[in-house]
């Protein structure tokens, strides 16, 4: 009996003890979750909650947060272990090729005896370098000699430079001498120079489309004045005419030494900040978002401020401006180009070099971008006053420095589809495929739209998708598409000795591949030249015309300022926009 006794003692004892630890465990819980402040129930509340202890500094090092408490942007990070976003690994495989063929004739056996021409280059620089490159090019097809071409003095950019102001015009003359035949000024007829005939061609005018209107006033005239020379040469011609179109733009076409020098200077001294920087071509000012009918979110100020510039336009129609942001026809804003960047992998380490005219909104505007990546330069913030004051009066030597850096830039990024941008893409394409980034503005649009609604990880995965086919990657569009300027198919040849190192059958899986996705979304990689870009159409201009060749010259000449002169106002609109 006793023996019963002490048993039940000491289970009762145990049982206490057992008891006593349950509480004091129950006990240290409820004071842990007194202590912490909010239960974690997942990250992106946890970084929310952070947010309110945190001071401004330690904001700054951990993430940018949006009122939301979803979506988040981290910052940190570096970017430097990602080798793939500064370079295509597939960039060896290609080259720029744009040497003529042996039955492209010499220009003294091209070049036929009192026919001249004489053109002028509208906009600003880079749209005046597709009218100089084409011209060449109209020269070559009419066998006549081609007089340096003019500058526009007198549309929206008031540039007064003249073509040896800007590029080397004795390298040029040089370069193309076995092309064709440029002369410095018309030649003197009884002691006098010529006076050309003025004219002009209907825009994507095609080799034929030259001989049929503009060589009888030559024969006739001997020396014909293109105005308004932008986009006036067909997009598709020859390979041989191609391939010279080739030559001008990227070998011919050379900056002078001043703005090759200064231009260099900049591109040293962004080397000196960083391995590898991005420049950014930020097309945001008042006047071009007045005239592309977009909204960005400004409120009655923005509509009233904006819709005041573009009342200036008496013939521009109105737009819908969410319609046009769905189609992807507005540029991106400074804080939404930052967000792509970031979403692709860049870190807040990487150097930006931002070539822009004044941004609407000012810093107001351009403040998520540099809280973004702070390493924010420009020419006038890593140049001196007096080191631009050669080029500071003159919109197109300016454009010019940017240019440069542009184009040596490891990454170039731009928010528009303006002419700098379709230039720069070809150019880079030519010289090794350089890394070159274009928003797919129509997919983007939803996704920036609901992007609150998501996390940082989906948004990121949904910007990587999105931009295949927008990176600058060799093959990403198929030959042909496009402007010949940004996707120079023709001059870009393929590395055999590097083809035969490719796994051939990864290869045509990958075609296959990519071909289910296109039937299976019904897009492909050249989903970027349907998504707002002024593309003009590629017919021949002549064969839909039923008058004869024999037509007198003058009522050819007086049909083309009748025809041409009615969107006047609507071609100054488009040379706005297109630098």
């Amino acid at each position: 009996m006793a023996l019963l006794r002490r048993r039940y003692s000491n289970s009762k004892h145990l049982r206490c003890f057992i008891v006593a630890i349950s509480a004091s465990i129950l006990i240290l819980i409820v004071l842990i979750s007194v202590l912490v402040s909010t239960p974690v129930e997942n990250t992106s509340h946890r970084h929310a909650n952070r947010k309110h202890d945190l001071s401004n500094d330690e904001e700054n090092e951990n993430e940018i947060q949006n009122n939301d408490n979803v979506f988040h942007v981290p910052i940190t990070g570096r970017t430097t272990r990602h080798g793939d976003l500064w370079s295509s690994r597939l960039s060896k495989l290609y080259y720029g090729c744009s040497e003529a063929s042996k039955k492209f004739t010499s220009a003294e056996d091209n070049t036929m005896a009192n026919r001249y021409l004489v053109i002028s280059a509208s906009g600003g620089l880079n749209q005046q370098r597709t009218g100089i490159t084409d011209a060449v090019v109209a020269a070559r097809i009419l066998n006549a000699t081609l007089v340096v071409p003019k500058l526009d003095e007198k549309s929206f950019w008031k540039d007064s430079s003249n073509f040896g102001e800007i590029f080397n015009v004795d390298w040029f003359i040089s370069f193309l001498a076995n092309d064709v035949k440029i002369i410095k000024q018309l030649p003197e007829k009884g002691g006098k120079i010529m006076i050309p005939r003025r004219m002009r061609v209907p825009r994507k005018c095609t080799a034929k489309c030259y001989r049929n209107r503009v060589l009888p006033v030559l024969l006739k005239k001997h020396a014909v004045h293109l105005t308004k020379f932008d986009y006036r040469l067909a997009n598709k011609l020859d390979k041989d005419l191609q391939k010279l179109r080739c030559r001008v733009n990227y070998h011919a076409l050379k900056f002078t030494d001043p703005i090759l020098k200064m231009g260099g200077e900049l591109v040293r001294r962004m080397r000196n900040k960083s391995t590898h920087f991005i420049a950014l071509h930020l097309r945001f000012e008042p006047d071009m978002l007045a005239f592309s009918g977009c909204y960005y979110g400004g409120g009655e100020k923005e509509i009233r401020e904006l819709g005041a510039i573009r009342k200036r336009w008496k013939t521009l129609h109105s737009n819908n401006p969410d319609k046009e942001r769905r189609h992807g026809r507005c540029p991106l804003t400074p804080e939404e180009v930052g967000l792509m960047l970031r979403a692709l992998g860049f870190g807040s380490d990487v150097h930006i070099y931002v070539a822009s005219g004044d941004v609407y909104g000012g810093e107001e505007t351009l403040a998520p971008l540099k809280r973004l990546f702070p390493n924010f330069h420009s020419k006038d913030t890593i140049a001196r006053k007096e080191e631009l004051a050669p080029f500071s009066s003159f919109s197109s030597r300016m454009a010019a420095l940017d240019f440069i850096v542009c184009d040596e830039s490891n990454v170039f990024v731009t928010n528009n589809n303006g002419n700098m941008a379709r230039i720069l893409a070809g150019r880079r394409r030519y010289f090794g495929h350089k890394r070159t980034i274009r928003p797919n503005g129509r997919k983007l649009y939803s996704l920036f739209l609901n992007r609150t609604q998501m996390s940082w990880e989906t948004f990121s995965s949904k910007v990587h998708a999105y931009q295949r086919g927008f990176m600058g990657e060799p093959s990403e569009v198929r030959p042909g598409r496009g402007e010949f300027h940004e996707n120079p198919s023709t001059c870009i040849c393929e590395n055999s000795e590097a083809k035969l190192n490719k796994d051939t059958s990864n290869q045509s899986q990958s075609r296959i591949n990519q071909g289910n996705e296109s039937k299976d979304t019904g897009e492909s990689n050249d989903d970027q030249y349907n998504d707002g870009e002024p593309l003009w159409p590629d017919t021949d201009y002549w064969d839909n015309q039923n008058e004869p060749l024999e037509k007198d010259v003058a009522n050819i000449i007086n049909s083309d300022y009748d025809e041409l002169q009615k969107n006047e106002e609507q071609s100054e609109l488009e040379e706005l926009l297109s630098d």
